[in-house]
């Protein structure tokens, strides 16, 4: 006869895991948490005061990037990783972040391993003013390999449905703004394991596996920051996730183009300025090691993680928003930059199906 620990899973070690994880929800305690880790189900009271909520939500998760934190034996940053992926999806519709929860399995628990994960997560729901609400803990052994981790999660959030940001009211002439990234991300992992064999390889004053294992930024608080002042006047928002620039970018204007077409409007596309923003030199040495030079907007964020599609003449003010709530920040948006990197025209032709023609620089 054999025993649930005999066949792999410790349920002690489980218990320790989520002694541990407590600390980590309870510093992320917002008003409208209900209750603590550890019942069936995590409750949010839905905030007052607003005359018409809607609730967005967005899931997402950290992906290969884990593979380089394993190798690295560095795990209390993914977390963070893992709730910018989602949280900055939501933001893009102007809701503001409410709660998280993260999902995490593996082969063999860890409970300190696991532990250090979550508090990444914590960290990156403080930096977005959302509350930890609860998670599940997987062991699954047999099925993942030993000292491997997955890292998923979902946020929720909310905005008053006449504050939405649907991408409706992008017109021809609105300038983009770009706001920096912090690298690579949480995308095209894959691709940069096909390049990096040594993580231990200097680079800079770092060695090249500490700078891919930069956190992805959330843009959660200076974003809210700027649409307090200036919501009238942004048009669109996109998140620079899989798919960089060519994949992304499109994604802001169907509903304007929907409007357009029943006006008998050629669609809008973006054009971007070449060498209006810093391109981090992670990219140029991915290229050095082999990536194709002519795909990298298709793959990576270059630089420009998060992008607003705003009125042309409120533009370099809220590009000034955005550079010195930055300049003032104590937290990780403290070197975040924007910039004007482009703005929106109409397509030449009546149809701009290519992600080619969407997405011209010059």
């Amino acid at each position: 006869m054999i025993d649930y620990r005999q066949s792999g899973v410790d349920v002690e070690e489980g218990y320790r895991a989520v002694d541990k994880y407590k600390e980590s929800a309870r510093r992320t305690a917002i008003p409208g948490v209900l209750n603590g880790l550890g019942s069936f189900a995590g409750m949010f009271a839905v905030p007052g005061g607003m005359k018409d909520p809607v609730m967005v939500s967005g899931t997402d998760g950290v992906g290969t990037k884990l593979d380089i934190a394993f190798s690295m034996k560095k795990y209390d940053t993914v977390g963070i990783d893992c709730v910018a992926m989602s949280v900055n999806d939501i933001l893009c519709t102007g809701a503001r972040p409410l709660f998280f929860l993260d999902y995490i399995a593996c082969g063999k628990l860890h409970a300190d391993i696991a532990a250090d994960i979550v508090k990444g997560v914590s960290d990156g729901c403080l930096d977005s003013n959302c509350a930890l609400l609860g998670g599940e803990t997987a062991e699954m052994p047999g099925f993942y390999d030993v000292g491997k981790y997955d890292v998923a999660g979902f946020g929720v959030g909310i905005a008053e449905r006449s504050d939405i940001i649907t991408g409706s009211d992008i017109e021809e002439g609105d300038v983009i703004i770009g706001l920096s990234s912090t690298g690579v991300h949480s995308n095209g992992f894959s691709l940069v394991r096909k390049l990096v064999s040594d993580y231990n390889d200097p680079f800079g004053d770092r060695t090249i596996g500490e700078v891919l294992l930069e956190p992805t930024r959330i843009y959660v608080r200076p974003v809210l920051a700027v649409l307090e002042t200036f919501r009238q006047y942004v048009h669109g928002m996109v998140h620079i996730t899989g798919g960089g620039f060519y994949e992304n970018v499109p994604r802001m204007y169907p509903e304007a183009n929907k409007k357009r077409a029943e006006k008998g409007l050629n669609p809008l596309i973006s054009v971007f300025i070449k060498d209006s923003w810093e391109i981090p030199p992670v990219f140029d040495e991915l290229v050095r090691r082999g990536a194709d030079p002519t795909r990298m907007f298709n793959t990576f964020n270059m630089g420009i993680g998060f992008m607003l599609a705003v009125s042309a003449d409120k533009a370099d003010s809220i590009v000034d928003a955005f550079n010195s709530f930055a300049a003032a920040d104590k937290g990780r948006c403290r070197t975040m930059r924007a910039w004007r990197i482009g703005c929106v025209k109409a397509a030449e032709e009546s149809k701009a199906e290519s992600q080619a023609a969407q997405v011209l620089f010059r």
